[in-house]
């Protein structure tokens, strides 16, 4: 006998039995469910003419399906097995439990943001992390705003809008996702004024640019690639003697914020933000979620009549920093001011691991599964930081049938494992990993059904 849509449940009737994913969903996005099932049961009758009709069961199964699809976050938690500690694409730089923790509590309940709890009057959100960075590093001012392309603009709009801003050629950088540095002075109104050439800048370059009306003199750390060979540039404090004795302030963007020396990681030495202002620098800006290793945000830090008069333009308010960002800034900070950065920091460890670390875990893996061989390799800082530096480590080589639809496997599997492929085989990196018990659950799991 032919099944009939007269045989379909009503809504009503389906209703009656969803009281689990009515508590769950709630009532719209399950009557969502429940239509969009039966219009595809109905479907399905019309097209194949079905012998029997859907259970409500099934109807039921079919609807919490939709309803779970739904409602999965597509953002999620990830192991990065990748060797690449600032991986771009995988969130950069994981907090560490301090921060995790300031931010938490910062979300869930209500806070002192912008109340003085001296006075009982209206305070200000800049003063929070402010303290930390005037003890951490000596500087007069400074402001968090939520990443360090909004801190540039807003530095380029407060200080030199319709006004020249001095940059040599080599420093026209362009950053990930096509974000280019003459873009965005263009967007603050910034009068741009090339110096130099793409190779070699010199000090007479400046000299002779300084020579007319000048608003600023701007760095760009070429953070994500390097200029070698015939080349020549001069010294940040040289620069800043030429600019102070014309009366120009001195911008450096660092971008990737760097508050340890990263020589000592074996790595090549990353500008530091110390450096920048004992050179002399007026305002510096750079990354809270790259080599300095907390939550997005762009730290600025300078001179306080320049930052005041930045802190009073429009512009600061709408890229200005949430409480939970400001929370995070100022817990990863305190690391810095109290000499733990190197323990509690994850960026920060993941460099100070040795090449012999990484080997043992590789090898307490490899009995773990019983089968993979530790190889050599190498594990990089990325982020837009460091280019080309890479740092000596050991991976777990796992030599299966199909690297593609192994890899694939893993990035199905809850926590996804992200990994790489080298020669035919699937490389997986201490170095990078948080939870050594976690992934070593999925990589059995995906073995087990890889045969």
């Amino acid at each position: 006998m032919m099944t009939s849509l007269r045989d379909l449940p009503s809504i009503e009737k389906l209703l009656q039995h969803a009281d689990d994913l009515l508590e769950r969903f709630g009532r719209p996005l399950t009557l969502d469910a429940l239509r969009l099932t039966l219009d595809e049961a109905r479907a399905r009758i019309k097209h194949d003419g079905e012998s029997a009709s859907p259970s409500f069961d099934s109807i039921l199964a079919s609807a919490e399906s939709h309803l779970a699809a739904w409602t999965r976050s597509s953002l999620v938690q990830v192991i990065n097995a990748t060797g690449v500690i600032l991986h771009t694409n995988l969130g950069r730089a994981p907090l560490s439990e301090s921060t995790i923790r300031a931010m938490t509590a910062a979300a869930r309940d209500y806070s002192n943001l912008e109340f003085d709890l001296e006075t009982g009057k209206r305070g200000s959100r800049l003063i929070h992390a402010e303290s930390v960075l005037q003890k951490l590093l000596g500087v007069e001012s400074a402001l968090v705003v939520n990443n360090n392309a909004s801190a540039v603009l807003l530095v380029l709009s407060a200080l030199a809008n319709k006004k020249r801003v001095v940059i040599p050629r080599s420093q026209l950088v362009e950053i990930g996702g096509g974000f280019r540095v003459p873009d965005v002075m263009k967007q603050s109104g910034a009068k741009l004024v090339e110096i130099g050439t793409t190779n070699k800048v010199r000090i007479s370059d400046f000299k002779e640019a300084l020579a007319e009306p000048t608003a600023l003199v701007m760095r760009a750390h070429r953070s994500n690639f390097k200029i070698v060979g015939f080349t020549e540039e001069p010294e940040l404090a040289k620069i800043v003697e030429a600019a102070h004795k014309a009366g120009v302030p001195v911008v450096d963007d660092l971008g990737s914020g760097a508050l340890v020396d990263t020589a000592k990681y074996g790595l090549a030495h990353e500008p530091t933000v110390q450096e920048s202002i004992a050179a002399g620098v007026d305002i510096v800006c750079f990354s809270g979620d790259k080599l300095l290793g907390g939550p997005q945000a762009g730290i600025i830090v300078g001179k306080k009549e320049l930052i005041d008069r930045i802190k009073k333009h429009p512009l600061a308010r709408a890229v200005r920093a949430d409480k939970t960002s400001l929370a995070g800034v100022t817990a990863t900070l305190m690391h810095y001011l109290k000499d733990e950065a190197e323990r509690e920091i994850p960026v920060v460890r993941m460099m100070s691991l040795t090449a012999r670390q990484v080997k043992v875990r590789a090898e307490a893996w490899r009995e773990g599964l019983s089968q993979g061989e530790v190889a050599e390799s190498e594990s990089t800082v990325g982020g837009g930081s460091l280019p080309e530096e890479s740092m000596p480590t050991f991976v777990l080589s796992l030599r299966v049938k199909s690297p593609d639809k192994f890899l694939a496997k893993l990035r199905e599997a809850n926590p996804p494992v992200i990994a790489r492929t080298e020669n035919d085989c699937v490389l997986l990196d201490p170095r990078t990993v948080l939870d050594d018990d976690a992934l070593l659950r999925v990589l059995k799991e995906a073995l087990r059904d890889h045969r």
